[in-house]
């Protein structure tokens, strides 16, 4: 088994315990999918890492692609696996067709398996279509959210379970730049915000759903004094563990709030994300949680890093002006690692907020999709289908520039040996071809 850092060998032993569970007739819960899998946007233990070893490192458009698969269109949606399967969020041009659809994929073949609509409404709304929110699966149902407000849960071989609008019963979505955020998977349910204010003046809103029923668990406003575009937010709530009970994590409208999974109430508000009070300072980069530790996000700057120990209000460890914007940074545990939009790398000490190695350029291009650490690496892919490859280090070292191509907003994906990684033409399989395995580096 590959190195695990200490804040992830809980969530590790949880999914390595459902799969065994799973194949004994056991159930442990509906929200966990194989450790090998990429069952949601931002992986199997919600921060963009995985386990995995052996992946490639160099490729392109001929090399080291087990398959490509051709889709219709740009798409923020970052590809999940599971159980063999890979499931896409799909939106084709608006201009000619503004039907959204999800699309189930043999993970071995490429083979398109079935397709089903998620309705009409498609635009395009500056970058993204309204299929960016990621699916998220537990292998066997998977569920899938529309920036259009339409909430579908599916069979594994495509059988509509139930269908939710929620538009429809809660008013219509007012961000400026288009619904984005993806659902997360939480125990038996889904946990989804509607984080607005920029085009409405409805309150935002957390929503616990059943994801057996589709039925609401629970509905909670969250209020903010955030003004204009600044209550929109393009995050995905995440999940925080301390005292052995869970906490679901969200970052927009100028705070970062802890809410309880089981009654939705608001345990702790932290402000800081916007310190000048920005109007335009929406959210887009979600909350990293790392064991005791919240990473927060500003538009641009700053990061605020929290810790969540003890009871009560989580305190601030450190701020650091140097951000992000869009991608979500990445944490080994150790050490911090943010990409910019504009390509700029750094690496912060975790624990501290010192600057260990940066700025560091990558290859020149805009970052919309987030980066993945795997392997000892990280990988991040700009806007134009290249991809930076470097080492997860307290030294910068560049091992791997590739290029696919092809524009492209969706994040990485990880899961049995491959990186899935999507462009507007392509969905490829990148795999080291079992002949010349292991480390080129």
């Amino acid at each position: 088994m590959a190195h695990l850092r200490p804040s992830s060998r809980h969530s590790f032993f949880v999914l390595c315990l459902a799969a065994v569970l799973a194949l004994t007739g056991v159930g442990l819960s509906s929200g966990t999918a194989l450790a090998a899998d990429w069952p949601q946007w931002r992986g199997p233990q919600l921060d963009g890492t995985s386990a995995e070893t052996g992946l490639p490192l160099r490729w392109s458009t001929e090399q080291n692609i087990a398959w490509k698969l051709a889709v219709p269109a740009r798409s923020g949606a970052t590809p999940v696996v599971a159980d063999g399967r890979i499931y896409l969020s799909v939106s084709k041009d608006p201009e000619t067709d503004k039907e959204l659809a999800l699309w189930a994929v043999d993970a071995k073949s490429g083979k398109l398996l079935w397709q089903r609509p998620l309705g009409g409404g498609n635009e395009l709304k500056y970058k993204q279509h309204m299929s960016s929110p990621s699916p998220v699966t537990d292998g066997q149902r998977v569920w899938v959210m529309t920036g259009t407000g339409i909430v579908k849960a599916f069979s594994r071989e495509g059988q509509e379970l139930w269908s939710r609008d929620l538009q429809k019963e809660y008013g219509a979505f007012g961000l400026q730049w288009g619904y984005a955020s993806s659902p997360l998977l939480f125990e038996d349910s889904l946990i989804i915000q509607v984080l607005h204010g920029m085009h409405t003046d409805d309150p935002s809103y957390v929503l616990r759903v059943d994801q057996a029923t589709g039925k609401t668990r629970w509905r909670v406003e969250r209020p903010t004094e955030a003004v204009r575009e600044s209550p929109d937010a393009y995050t995905t709530p995440m999940v925080l563990e301390r005292g052995g009970e869970p906490e679901i994590v969200i970052a927009g409208g100028d705070v970062v709030t802890g809410h309880d999974p089981v009654t939705g109430r608001e345990l702790w508000r932290v402000g800081g994300v916007n310190p000048d009070r920005g109007a335009s300072d929406r959210l887009v980069a979600s909350p990293l949680v790392d064991g005791h530790r919240i990473f927060a996000f500003g538009k641009r700057g700053p990061i605020v890093a929290l810790e969540a120990s003890g009871e009560g209000t989580p305190k601030t460890l450190w701020i650091s002006e140097t951000g992000t914007d869009v991608p979500t940074p990445v944490t080994d545990g150790r050490y911090l690692y943010v990409v910019n939009d504009s390509g700029i790398a750094h690496c912060f000490d975790a624990a501290t907020g010192k600057i260990v190695w940066g700025p560091q350029r990558l290859a020149t291009g805009t970052y919309s999709a987030s980066p993945v650490l795997a392997d000892g690496r990280i990988y991040a892919i700009n806007e134009s289908g290249t991809t930076s490859v470097f080492r997860a280090a307290p030294e910068f070292e560049l091992l791997a520039t590739n290029s696919l191509d092809g524009y492209t907003l969706s994040s990485p994906a990880i899961a049995q040996g491959r990186i899935y990684l999507r462009t507007d033409e392509f969905l490829y399989a990148v795999e080291e071809p079992p002949a010349s395995s292991g480390s080129h580096e």
